[in-house]
């Protein structure tokens, strides 16, 4: 029986991983692919450290948020929250354009804060999507953490992916760094202003 029990919470953890990746990997819903790309189009493969730190701090902020919405800790407007997540891509994209040099001397640059703070915000995003299919009986622990591994293997993905098209573009095509970091990011702004106007809230 033990064994039966043991095989069915795998299969869940199995089930909830993949839904994880596949709701932050969806390109019908591509906000939060909008704002991993913001966060990271600004580094390459050689700022590899700078870039997991990055990574970290956003994923630090979003399981914070993502648990304590789970848990009923913290209540929201879903109304203001969805515009907030492309005013958070805004920002960022924003913030692109005051790197000049590439060279990242701060120990904790402020596009840090903004992973972590904006972080919190998309937290609250994905759990819209969460509670819905939590179990509402039982041990809801495995399936938040199974959903939350699923989300950081597709955001993983996603930078991986940014990366090499940045390689690409830089390295074999010779585009100007800056130039490339610019227009990405003007596209990216584009797009999340648009979705920002179409999901105000008032």
């Amino acid at each position: 029986m033990s064994v039966l029990i043991y095989i069915a919470a795998m299969i869940d953890f199995g089930l909830f991983f993949q839904m994880g990746y596949e709701h932050i990997a969806d390109l019908n819903g591509i906000d939060h692919i909008l704002f991993v790309a913001a966060l990271c189009i600004r580094y390459q493969f050689a700022d590899w450290k700078k870039l997991l730190w990055l990574v970290t701090a956003f994923t630090l902020g979003h399981s914070i948020t993502l648990a304590l919405s789970v848990f009923n800790i913290v209540n929201y407007s879903v109304n203001w929250i969805e515009f907030l997540i492309p005013v958070t891509i805004i920002i960022t994209a924003i913030s692109n354009v005051f790197v000049k040099k590439f060279v990242y001397k701060a120990k904790f640059p402020l596009i840090y804060f903004f992973a972590a703070f904006f972080g919190l915000i998309h937290g609250l995003g994905f759990s819209n999507y969460l509670k819905s299919l939590l179990s509402k009986e039982g041990n809801i622990v495995p399936e938040l953490l199974a959903f939350n591994l699923g989300l950081e293997a597709g955001q993983l993905v996603i930078v991986l992916a940014i990366l090499i098209i940045s390689l690409i573009f830089v390295q074999l095509f010779k585009i100007n760094r800056r130039e490339y970091l610019l227009y990405i990011s003007g596209g990216i702004f584009a797009i999340a202003l648009q979705m920002a106007l179409e999901r105000l809230p008032f």
